[in-house]
């Protein structure tokens, strides 16, 4: 792969914070945000604003809730974790249009975009499954 098919890939594999902010202003009914993360509710209490909660453990059992004809976004906890990535392999081979939000939750919190607190809202799994 050459850097140019590398670099194309990359961006219709990716979305950053700012581009799925601005196009979400324009389109806000085309996109399907979901937070992927596993681990204790005290780690994932803040996720961002209007996110879709389906840990990566849980996905299987909860596919259903996946809108097939709007762009799956899905994001983790930061560039080191693979969750997303792996979330997104298993929803393309299901037929899902999906992309990873680069970056994931602690770009977003970095650029002070929305989030909210689920702690209260939320009754989530101890287990890690990271």
């Amino acid at each position: 792969m050459n850097a140019l098919d590398y670099f194309h890939a990359r961006l219709e594999a990716t979305i950053s914070p700012m581009d799925y902010l601005k196009l979400t202003q324009i389109e806000p009914n085309k996109y399907f945000l979901i937070d992927v993360r596993n681990g204790p509710d005290h780690v994932r209490s803040l996720t961002i604003k209007g996110a879709n909660i389906i840990p990566q453990q849980e996905l299987p059992d909860r596919l259903s809730e996946i809108p097939i004809d709007k762009e799956i976004i899905v994001y983790c906890w930061d560039v080191w974790c693979n969750t997303a990535a792996k979330v997104a392999m298993f929803l393309l081979e299901r037929g899902y249009k999906v992309k990873e939000l680069t970056g994931g939750i602690a770009a977003w919190k970095e650029m002070n975009f929305p989030i909210s607190d689920t702690s209260e809202d939320l009754n989530l799994s101890n287990s890690c499954g990271c």
